[in-house]
């Protein structure tokens, strides 16, 4: 079996790729980041999905963002949106884009993968339902790969050949969940809020595709949220 890392975030995004993966015959290698982010509790969701699909291993990588701060996940004088309608989440680049926050995680992924001898690395970025961040783009994500192999030991001498999957890339959140449902994802352990705390809010951007999600394959969502 080929090893793959996986970006694992605790939301049903990566946790389905995470599945997909798995599916494709990888071995998985999880990765997630305690970036001093507002929603931490979703590294509780990432472990409990890392040992649900049977990763081999789940590094948790920490940092600190809050020093750069900049974005309503990672500075608490900014406030998280609540309430907007789907047509304000899809113009511009909202409050809760973290700077270059992709570009760091990928780095991150590339290293622990060329450590452990993997050429696959799977994130679960989207293209359709998203809250337009730059860095979930296919055109990011292919530069970002020429960039792998192009600046590793492992790409210029060893002969690898980075490949970063975007299996979600053209998938609606609708479409992420069937797919997660087909391969036996359990979405009861997933978190995807921003605000954090011991139950989803329901009201932020991230809950609100979610919810949606859920409404276009017709059941209802597993978690219980505060509203």
């Amino acid at each position: 079996m080929k090893k793959a890392v996986v970006l694992l975030s605790g939301g049903l995004d990566s946790a389905t790729t995470a599945a997909i993966a798995k599916s494709e015959g990888f071995e998985l290698y999880a990765i997630s980041f305690d970036y001093g982010q507002r929603h931490s509790r979703e590294l509780k969701s990432a472990k409990a999905i890392a040992q649900s699909l049977g990763a081999l291993d789940h590094l948790v990588i920490s940092f600190d963002m809050t020093k750069i701060g900049g974005s309503a996940l990672t500075d608490n004088n900014i406030d998280v949106p609540i309430g907007r309608d789907f047509a304000e989440i899809g113009q511009g680049i909202p409050v809760t884009y973290v700077p270059a926050r992709n570009i760091i995680f990928l780095a991150f992924a590339v290293s622990y993968a060329e450590r452990i001898g993997a050429g696959d690395i799977f994130i679960g970025i989207s293209e359709v339902d998203y809250s337009g961040y730059p860095d979930c783009r296919r055109e990011f994500v292919d530069a970002f790969e020429k960039t792998a192999n192009l600046g590793t030991k492992a790409g210029t001498e060893d002969g690898v050949r980075f490949h970063i999957h975007t299996p979600l890339a053209r998938l609606s959140k609708g479409q992420t969940i069937k797919k997660g449902l087909e391969l036996g994802v359990d979405f009861s352990l997933t978190w995807s809020c921003y605000l954090g705390g011991q139950k989803p809010c329901g009201k932020c951007d991230s809950c609100k595709l979610r919810l949606a999600g859920f409404a276009q394959v017709g059941m209802k969502d597993p978690l219980e949220y505060v509203d």
